[in-house]
């Protein structure tokens, strides 16, 4: 059962005799029930407006109790019920509105980030895809593919199919091709994407290692939701490198 937010997020100044915790203590509290949430974890969900710590002067952050009550219920509803970010924060605004808020039932995962994940609404949503699936589906040729698989941009699984993000890989390696991008050029981003994905691994090991079957069931959202921020990243400096040479 949630606990209605008794503050919501930022609180202006403190009262008296008010406890307020920096974000260390803030992650050693939360840890005790949540033990893969990190300080990152605690920065991101402030950046997405889920909570909103004071500032000192100097800018450190200072966390209240209801702060702290209220990323706990941020990350229940993330581990418990798999919900995006996006309806998470419209739960909150209706429980400190005093309204009785619902909450589905625990079942299979459903997307932690909504937005940056997506590339088209006409994405494919099987999990696999065979190679004549791929071919009509990107509206390529068996010649391109067989050239992009050359070069490591895609590549068929054991059993012969693709993962069903193929597509969305081979839509984009053709649309780049119009600008004069050949495969060869693009083995650059493939093998960013592999160190990125590398990096994303190192961290998500050890939640799927953990005894804690919640923590373990977590790994999947958590680790697209690293992926999300790794695509947010990604394109962010990409634009910030173009303005840089644009001007």
């Amino acid at each position: 059962m949630l606990r209605t937010p008794t503050g919501g997020a930022g609180h202006g100044t403190a009262t008296a005799g008010e406890r307020l915790m920096s974000i260390g203590t803030v992650l050693s509290r939360l840890r005790d029930e949540f033990p893969e949430v990190t300080i990152s974890k605690i920065r991101f969900l402030e950046s997405e407006g889920l909570v909103e710590p004071r500032r000192t002067p100097s800018g450190y952050r200072k966390f209240s109790p209801d702060d702290v009550e209220r990323l706990a219920q941020v990350l229940r509803m993330q581990r418990d019920h798999y919900l995006p970010l996006k309806v998470i924060r419209e739960h909150l605004d209706a429980l400190g509105r005093g309204e009785h808020v619902q909450l589905p039932a625990q079942g299979p995962q459903r997307e932690l980030l909504d937005g940056p994940w997506e590339v088209g609404a006409d994405r494919p949503t099987a999990a696999r895809v065979g190679r004549s699936e791929l071919l009509a589906a990107a509206d390529v040729s068996e010649a391109d593919l067989a050239e992009w698989e050359s070069y490591g941009l895609l590549a068929q699984g054991e059993d012969g199919a693709y993962d069903a993000e193929s597509v969305t890989v081979a839509k984009l390696v053709a649309d780049l091709g119009r600008f004069g991008l050949e495969p060869r050029h693009l083995r650059a981003m493939k093998a960013a994407a592999d160190r990125e994905a590398s990096l994303v691994e190192q961290v998500v090991a050890p939640l799927r290692r953990h005894r804690n079957p919640q923590t373990r069931a977590h790994a999947e959202a958590t680790t697209k939701e690293l992926a999300a921020l790794s695509v947010r990243l990604h394109a962010a400096l990409v634009q910030t490198a173009l303005g840089v040479r644009l001007h």
